[in-house]
């Protein structure tokens, strides 16, 4: 959500800065901006919509020589997306562009305007820039004023802001919001994830909540509060491979059809011959852990919501499920016999990272299940285990969805190894489906072609309804929603057994069914539950391995005999079919209005 780039150095500033966003698109917004200081002098652009309505825009814009600037992809959250409210915003004689929400900005532009600030935005960030100023007029030392100026602020936030008064001086502050330093050959470099870094850096700083500094050509001075902090720069990833369509109409059909191999990456040294080996766990982190408590946003809570099936029925092991922006706000009972764990795409998700701080402080042990090393929630939990789907830019998340199920699944295994509730032929069957999952997740040329023909046929109508029962019902909550994000179209997802209790009212021509039929759970009990929507006219289409003759329309998955490879299998006939109807509806598919990659505000 948002996209910070900032850049110190002699290289070609605009462009760097207009590179990095392009690279951060994929996390969402709806304005972007720029500024550049040289000689002492400060020149801000902005732009409303995409950002090559802002590369139009300063087509003519020349930098050269040495420079500072700092640019920002907004995400509306104070104030309707306009240029006025899109960063950086300005004060007399700064700028500053700002990720998060500043909590306190009411009671702080109340007291600013009464001392003679005048504000020309709706939002929030905007205080930060003339809280500054003033407290530079009153201090005359710039550093002394930023520092003042976070103590101030109340909230979270990614900060950089530069200063015409020290024009060698990027300003810089972090809480809650993901902000790095990236250590190039060519100067000092910042951004808001690794994106806009590779190729640019081989190493980066990663800033830890309550960091604030400043760099110049010759120095990095970073802080804790009033202490001095030694940086510490870890590698980042070298090429950019991984973020190129390579011929794909867009990145969230290569994800798609990526996830076959990093399924393979996920259980990379993870699966020994009788059993599963997760180095990155140390067993006494299990060691008194009675129930699980898992806790995540979106896609990634549906994910641990179809991992209680398996924790339930292969380890035997209580697992309960929250949804992190509820959790961080009720009053929860948190047992230190509870393993918690948090699932995020990015490790950087606002609520999910708010609750694992809850929990650590009540005193439980934590996990991370995460995509991004280094990242906030990663840096914070007491073990990870990394899905290493690698880069996924587009923001309806399909591969990250699917290796988190993998590293659950794996996790749940291990747990019943150690609990000793498989015996060993089913622990090898679940180790063998294991190793054939990755070539479930290939897509078919057929497959794709027919979905391709289908869509048209479900464009119109007054919502979809996805239904499946026990591992499934997760799955159908999870296809709605891509269908949800991308499309545009009303959809719900449900499980099958409850149409009767009320959501069968809506049953008629006009609603479309899409129903997860496996053959290896409950299969009657479906097929008694899709009739009765078929009964009452609503148009269906029928996923599964057998054809079934009173659906409308019916998508074939491989016979198997385990329910987690009609699980993947199914994923991808879904997550295709939200694609086409989506591309057939004109939309683009990449980044969906309103939507964020990475939620780091509440």
């Amino acid at each position: 959500m948002c996209g910070i780039v900032g850049y110190m150095g002699e290289s070609k500033i605009k462009r760097i800065l207009l590179d990095g966003l392009k690279e951060l698109e994929y996390r969402g917004y709806d304005s972007a901006g720029f500024a550049l200081m040289q000689n002492g002098r400060i020149e801000a652009y902005k732009a409303v919509g995409k950002l090559d309505n802002l590369i139009h825009k300063t087509e003519a814009v020349q930098s050269s020589g040495f420079g500072v600037g700092i640019a920002h992809t907004r995400w509306a959250t104070h104030g309707k997306p306009t240029e006025l409210n899109a960063h950086p915003h300005q004060g007399r004689f700064s700028h500053v562009v700002h990720n998060g929400i500043i909590e306190n900005y009411t009671e702080l532009k109340k007291k600013l305007q009464s001392e003679g600030a005048r504000f020309l935005s709706q939002t929030d960030t905007e205080v930060i820039v003339h809280l500054y100023e003033q407290l530079a007029e009153r201090h005359k030392d710039s550093a002394k004023a930023f520092e003042e100026t976070v103590k101030q602020l109340e909230g979270a936030y990614a900060i950089l802001l530069i200063d015409e008064r020290c024009e060698d001086r990027i300003f810089f502050a972090k809480k809650g919001s993901p902000l790095q330093i990236g250590l190039g050959e060519s100067g000092r470099f910042f951004a808001s994830s690794d994106a806009a870094l590779v190729g640019l850096c081989h190493e980066a700083i990663y800033l830890e909540d309550g960091c604030w500094g400043w760099v110049s050509p010759e120095s990095l001075n970073l802080f804790e509060g009033e202490s001095p902090v030694s940086p510490v720069a870890k590698a980042i990833p070298p090429t950019l491979h991984s973020a190129q369509k390579e011929g794909f109409r867009f990145f969230m059909e290569k994800e798609i059809y990526e996830q076959a191999q990093v399924l393979g990456d996920t259980l990379m040294g993870r699966l020994q011959e009788d059993r599963v080996h997760l180095e990155e766990i140390d067993r006494t982190l299990l060691d008194g852990v009675e129930a699980l408590r898992l806790c995540a946003c979106g896609t990634s809570y549906h994910a641990a919501l179809a991992s209680t099936y398996l924790f339930e029925r292969l380890s035997r092991m209580e697992a309960r499920v929250e949804i992190a922006s509820e959790f961080r706000y009720r009053d929860p009972v948190l047992k230190s016999s509870e393993l918690f764990v948090v699932i995020s795409q990015s490790g950087e998700t606002a609520d999910t990272l708010e609750a694992l701080k809850m929990a650590k402080r009540a005193g439980l042990k934590t996990l991370a299940i995460c995509n991004v090393d280094n990242s906030s929630i990663v840096r914070e939990a007491d073990a990870t285990l990394l899905t290493r789907a690698g880069i996924e830019k587009g923001v309806a998340s399909t591969k990250a969805f699917a290796t988190q199920m993998m590293v659950l699944w794996l996790l749940s295994l291990l747990i019943a190894q150690r609990h000793k509730t498989l015996d060993p032929a089913l622990l090898a069957q679940e180790i063998a489906a294991m190793r054939h999952a990755p070539q479930v997740l290939q897509v078919p040329e057929k497959l794709h072609d027919r979905i391709h023909r289908l869509s048209k046929r479900y464009l119109h109508g007054h919502g979809f309804f996805f239904i499946g029962r026990d591992l499934f019902y997760p799955l159908a909550l999870e296809g709605a929603l891509k269908l949800k994000e991308i499309s545009y179209l009303h959809a719900e997802g449900y499980p099958a057994g409850e149409m009767k209790h009320g959501p069968i009212a809506l049953a008629d021509s006009e609603l479309f069914t899409i129903a997860l039929l496996p053959g290896t759970l409950l299969k009657e009990k479906m097929r008694s539950n899709v009739e009765e929507l078929i009964a009452r006219d609503s148009t269906t289409l029928a996923i599964g391995p057998e054809c079934f003759d009173l659906a409308d329309d019916y998508l074939p998955t491989q016979p198997t005999d385990h329910p987690m490879l009609e699980f993947y299998e199914m994923m991808v006939v879904m997550q295709l079919l939200a694609l086409e109807i989506s591309i057939r509806l004109g939309n683009d598919v990449d980044m969906p209005r309103n939507l964020a990659k990475s939620v780091t505000v509440e």
